[in-house]
């Protein structure tokens, strides 16, 4: 008799945890925008004496909420008594909580910028976006992102980050860091608050390969100085993914990269421009066509797309040593030096 007592009492408990993680997951998956991709600006009034659960209720009827009831339990959970009376420009791909904390802060008519980041520019062209949306110049930005207290509070926010990054020899510390992608600021967003937001998005995208980084020889910095590569020498995933398996063959021999867009970046120059010799055997913490770096450059030249960091951790199942690409972007691939000369002659005249 006690063992039944006993397996009934076992199945009430399981019963009742299914029912809460049901119930926890059910509430936090409701706290989530309506829909992340919606940026369009939807006008919402709070009127002077509206209740809580009017405002709740509000919400939920103009579909900038996923559930009132879920609504209901968050404002009493943080407490929510505060609302401000005024117009409010809401998104649907806002958080409840983003939207409750801009009506409880009487943040309305607060207008928001986007700004389109492309993958694989450098970091100085990510500063000219921001100064074409924002009244900050390029000076107070590249402040901002060499300064060692604020290095040093991202280095404790974001697990990816590292001192790595106040390595003197940088040119800048961020590069490469900051994931490119559409992104819409408050137009009174600090410097502070924008690359916030970037490397929030590159914690995100990173995190699906957080064992495969924990199990890598190569730390976060030298998987997107390697991914930063890969972004500038490939133009397509199995492109990218076969340079990958090239240069990790190069590190693994102690071969030299010999990558021009290496020396590109050491020079500072565009992609567009062309190198002297000199340049292409300069000393230089980036430039691996040199004899000073025998492995990867000292930071990333860009900023690498998902694609280029996934290519890290799945480059080609084949056994190349050399590549060189043609005037169109079309890459030709060799395991040895006579076919990589035959490559130069037949596609690069």
């Amino acid at each position: 008799m006690k063992k039944k007592i006993i397996i009934a009492s076992v199945s009430v408990v399981l019963v009742i945890l299914a029912i809460i993680i049901f119930f926890v997951g059910f509430y936090f998956g409701n706290l989530k925008p309506v829909n992340i991709n919606d940026t369009n600006k939807v006008t919402f009034t709070v009127e002077a004496g509206t209740s809580i659960k009017q405002l709740i209720d509000n919400l939920d009827q103009q579909d900038l909420i996923n559930n009132r009831y879920v609504g209901y339990i968050y404002v009493k959970i943080n407490k929510v008594t505060n609302i401000q009376a005024g117009e409010y420009s809401l998104r649907k791909n806002m958080s409840l909580k983003e939207i409750m904390d801009i009506i409880c802060n009487g943040r309305a008519n607060i207008d928001t910028v986007t700004i389109q980041f492309i993958e694989g520019k450098r970091l100085t062209r990510y500063v000219s976006d921001i100064t074409k949306k924002f009244d900050y110049t390029e000076q107070d930005i590249l402040k901002v992102l060499d300064d060692t207290d604020f290095l040093n509070e991202c280095i404790n926010k974001y697990w990816f980050i590292s001192d790595d990054i106040k390595n003197t020899k940088l040119y800048y510390p961020l590069e490469g860091y900051l994931f490119a992608d559409t992104y819409t600021f408050y137009s009174n967003a600090s410097i502070k608050d924008i690359i916030f937001k970037m490397l929030d998005t590159m914690a995100t995208k990173l995190e699906p390969y957080r064992t495969q980084i924990e199990d890598s020889d190569l730390s976060v910095h030298e998987i997107l100085t390697l991914a930063s590569i890969i972004e500038l020498e490939g133009n397509s995933k199995e492109d990218r993914a076969t340079i990958s398996q090239v240069f990790q063959k190069r590190l693994k021999i102690g071969m030299t990269l010999g990558s021009d867009v290496t020396t590109y970046y050491a020079a500072k120059k565009a992609l567009s421009e062309s190198l002297t010799q000199a340049e292409l055997d300069a000393c230089n913490n980036y430039n691996t066509r040199g004899t000073c770096v025998s492995g990867l450059p000292v930071g990333p030249i860009a900023t690498p797309s998902l694609e280029s960091i996934d290519a890290v951790f799945n480059p080609s199942a084949t056994d190349y040593l050399y590549f060189v690409a043609d005037s169109a972007g079309k890459v030709y691939f060799a395991s040895d030096s006579t076919g990589h000369l035959n490559n130069v002659r037949e596609h690069m005249n």
